[in-house]
């Protein structure tokens, strides 16, 4: 009979459905099964009782079409109870991938609970150069899409707040694989990043914190302004990212 390891340290809230959610998991796929883990906001003390999403990892030493077949039901169960359907990777796909993926790699790599089996990525080799690239085309894709964005709402400004904050979310992993790149403590609170990273590079921390302050509920009194301030130290960021490493 098998058991689960550290369901202590998950939030109490979703330690029932998760423990549920896992055990069947593991009795479809166990003979395959080398780990399972959950990452994200689950496994950094951030996860908000319904909003946030409950991400699992799950790794085996072979995956065949009838491996997925067999998890549909499960993954119906779980997507009613905000479990996002399981990332299904085999150990070489991994070992092979940090290369091509090399940030979301880290950040499951720096935050995960192992809940069953071998705990195979504390020990993964990340190459700083291919993060700091991955890193780059975040940003400057990032700012791509948001001036993209921006001509389409216009001059709204609820939804510029929107926009603004979906950017800043989605850069979050980016700005703590900067900060790992220098050799700096890391946080999983937003706040703490920003706030380090500004330091770091030297840049206007408020452009960042008043965008995280939307979470809050706060209205931004001129979201054209902040806009363009966002995107001005996001462009500055870039040209420092680019110099990495020179």
């Amino acid at each position: 009979m098998f058991q689960l390891m550290n369901l202590d340290r998950i939030d109490q809230k979703m330690r029932g459905i998760l423990r549920v959610y896992c055990e069947k998991f593991i009795e479809l796929h166990r003979e395959n099964l080398k780990g399972l883990f959950i990452y994200g906001s689950a496994a950094s003390g951030e996860f908000i009782p319904g909003k946030s999403n409950i991400n699992i990892l799950s790794v085996f030493e072979r995956i065949a079409q009838s491996d997925l077949k067999k998890t549909f039901e499960l993954v119906r169960w779980g997507r009613k109870r905000r479990i996002v359907a399981p990332l299904m990777l085999t150990i070489d796909y991994i070992k092979r991938s940090t290369d091509v993926f090399p940030l979301e790699f880290l950040e499951m790599k720096e935050n995960h609970i192992l809940l069953y089996g071998e705990d195979v990525i504390k020990d993964l080799k990340i190459d700083p150069k291919n993060i700091r690239l991955e890193i780059e085309q975040q940003i400057k894709g990032g700012l791509i899409r948001l001036r993209q964005a921006y001509l389409e709402v216009g001059h709204r400004g609820r939804e510029i707040q929107a926009l603004l904050l979906d950017s800043l979310k989605s850069l979050i992993p980016s700005f703590r694989g900067l900060l790992r790149i220098k050799n700096r403590e890391v946080s999983f609170e937003r706040k703490k990043v920003v706030k380090d990273l500004s330091r770091e590079f030297g840049l206007n921390e408020k452009a960042f914190t008043d965008v995280l302050s939307i979470i809050k509920g706060r209205h931004l009194e001129d979201a054209e302004k902040d806009f363009l301030e966002y995107v001005e130290e996001l462009e500055k960021l870039g040209i420092e990212v680019d110099r990495l490493f020179e």
